[in-house]
């Protein structure tokens, strides 16, 4: 196998989620936006199928892929909802964290549970005060006996409130990057609490919240790893993060793509079909080649990933800007296309939009990727 193509094992896979995407989430995405509906249902019909564990070791009931087959399937599930997409991605993030770092004792306790969607994790770092700056988070660990007591509020949380299981960075040490642990704390801790649902240009269909802790204990025995590498557990989980966001986006703008299509092959302007005019046959030329482009960068990035090349981090920050951007650029477009249709609600358009506009901020802004690249690059040179 190379890159560039899929083997059979990875087209089945591919197919297999798009039908699920196609039956299970695409009849009810523009309605679950609406009404701001978690399909928590639908989402464990998916872990069903493989897809709660998708990266995790199979004696706990992880499909044992790669971080390739995981941008296959995150794309191909975003075809029928990226938000709803989006959330299972960050779920399965969670959960590698644990698979990656956890003893064995806790990948015992947490991720049976985790691959079957029974329980769903939220990812916490982002906090008010520290959001691409989070080396500088200051939510607080302080150990008291056999437990952690926790303080502080972390922001911007995905499934927060509905989610069973919170993997949180703290700060149990100095100040910076090394004063930082993981530790998961599970629904139902006295002193966890959530704020309002924040109202949202786009990903309704799954709910954000504040996660506040006060005077919250935490068993010691939930801490992922020793203290003081918290930050590199995070960053870690955001490499994969950042391909599966971007999967998301590529996913999200071919199902708008393909709406503009079928949109352009019957809409008729001036008495010809809009698909013959060269202009926008041009401009449909462009969406799929920039979005094969990204689809093929991603791939490329996903396998350095899975084959841990030294250049890993930096391709998975290139990759994830490349995909949201241009998944973001081509759905604007596919909505430019839709004309004043585009606008409206019925026809899905202007909600892959929304949706996918925050994939341009999320596990790291577009400017954080440029960051990381830049510093890669910088280093070299002085390596040189």
């Amino acid at each position: 196998m190379t890159v560039f193509s899929l083997t059979e094992d990875q087209i089945a896979i591919r197919d297999m989620a798009a039908s699920f995407a196609a039956e299970s989430l695409a009849p009810h995405a523009v309605r679950w936006d609406e009404e701001k509906h978690f399909p928590v249902e639908e989402m464990r019909q998916a872990a069903a199928l493989g897809m709660g564990g998708i990266y995790i070791r199979d004696d706990v009931g992880g499909s044992g892929l790669s971080r390739l087959d995981a941008a296959v399937i995150f794309e191909a599930l975003s075809t029928g909802c990226p938000t709803v997409a989006a959330y299972i991605s960050i779920h399965n993030m969670c959960a590698w964290m644990i698979d990656r770092y956890g003893s064995d004792e806790q990948r015992q306790k947490f991720l049976p549970k985790l691959c079957s969607m029974e329980h769903l994790a939220s990812y916490c770092l982002t906090e008010p005060g520290a959001g691409s700056d989070a080396a500088a988070l200051k939510t607080k660990a302080v150990l008291d006996g056999d437990h952690y007591v926790l303080d502080g509020q972390k922001q911007f949380i995905s499934g927060a409130g509905v989610s069973d299981l919170y993997v949180v960075m703290v700060r149990t040490g100095e100040a910076g990057p090394s004063g930082i642990s993981t530790i998961v704390v599970e629904k139902g801790t006295p002193g966890l609490s959530f704020g309002a649902n924040e109202k949202k240009m786009g990903w309704n269909a799954q709910p954000t919240r504040a996660v506040i802790f006060e005077n919250c204990r935490v068993p010691v025995a939930n801490r992922i790893g020793p203290e003081g590498i918290g930050f590199k557990i995070a960053m870690a989980g955001l490499d994969g993060g950042r391909l599966n966001i971007g999967a998301c986006s590529i996913g999200g703008a071919q199902g708008a793509l393909d709406k503009a299509l079928g949109y352009a092959q019957e809409r008729k302007a001036f008495g010809a079909r809009i698909a013959d005019f060269q202009a926008l046959q041009f401009k449909l030329a462009d969406m799929a080649t920039e979005l094969e482009a990204a689809r093929t960068f991603l791939w490329r990035a996903a396998a350095a990933l899975d084959e841990k090349t030294p250049d890993a981090t930096k391709l998975c920050a290139m990759a994830k800007r490349v995909a949201t951007d241009t998944g973001f650029e081509v759905a604007n477009q596919a909505l430019q296309i839709h004309g004043g249709y585009g606008y409206l609600a019925d026809y899905g358009i202007e909600k892959i939009v929304r949706d996918l506009r925050v994939h341009q901020i999320l596990e790291g802004t577009n400017e954080v990727m440029r960051m990381i690249v830049a510093r890669s690059l910088v280093g070299r040179a002085k390596g040189n």
